[in-house]
């Protein structure tokens, strides 16, 4: 049977999730100490984000005759983009020049170890009323790509850069999530163990 107009609208008991309802947290690395006025206030210059996704990847097997069917074998993280709006005396892309030349310095380009140059990024959504609901942590995460700012005369707009991040893993942090993940974990050590 088909839905009515009115059961659709009562299937939103709560407002709609916002897109622009978001921060991004970005503590830095020691090593970047010097940078820290920069780094906090790219909390606020943060203009765009995506909260991560994530894919298995699949192999199809055949059995017989058989439909054919796929199975997972590994995880796989997108690259996640932050667009940062840029203050007149350029900070915040000299803090990002920065991170890249603690990853591989251009004076011998051998690349340093990722726990020196890694952090964990947190991208938080929030509902309308300003509550957090959702709360996405990059582990390990750091930059291997400060895109281009393009120079024009005629182009009276503000400059904003868009940095590309990688990172070893997400988790939602919120708290419901957490302990959902606690006790899946606790679940697969029992079933491990018997």
């Amino acid at each position: 049977m088909v839905g009515s107009v009115n059961n659709f609208k009562s299937s939103f008991n709560v407002d709609l999730a916002r897109p622009s309802r978001f921060d991004v947290s970005i503590p830095i690395p020691l090593s970047l100490a010097t940078y820290i006025t920069s780094a906090r206030n790219l909390t606020f210059r943060c203009e765009q984000a995506v909260l991560p996704g994530r894919n298995l990847q699949t192999t199809e097997k055949k059995m017989g005759s058989a439909p054919i069917e796929k199975f997972p074998y590994i995880t796989n993280y997108q690259d996640v983009a932050l667009t940062f709006i840029l203050s007149d005396d350029m900070n915040e892309k000299i803090f990002f020049d920065a991170w890249m030349e603690l990853v591989n310095p251009t004076t011998d380009y051998n690349f340093q170890y990722k726990s020196n140059y890694a952090s964990d990024i947190s991208i938080n959504q929030y509902d309308v009323a300003g509550n957090l609901t959702y709360s996405g942590v990059l582990y390990e995460a750091f930059p291997i790509d400060v895109n281009q700012l393009d120079l024009d005369w005629s182009n009276q707009d503000r400059h904003k850069l868009t940095i590309v991040f990688a990172y070893t893993r997400w988790q939602n942090n919120k708290v419901s999530a957490v302990l959902q993940n606690l006790g899946t974990s606790l679940i697969t050590g029992v079933v491990n163990s018997l």
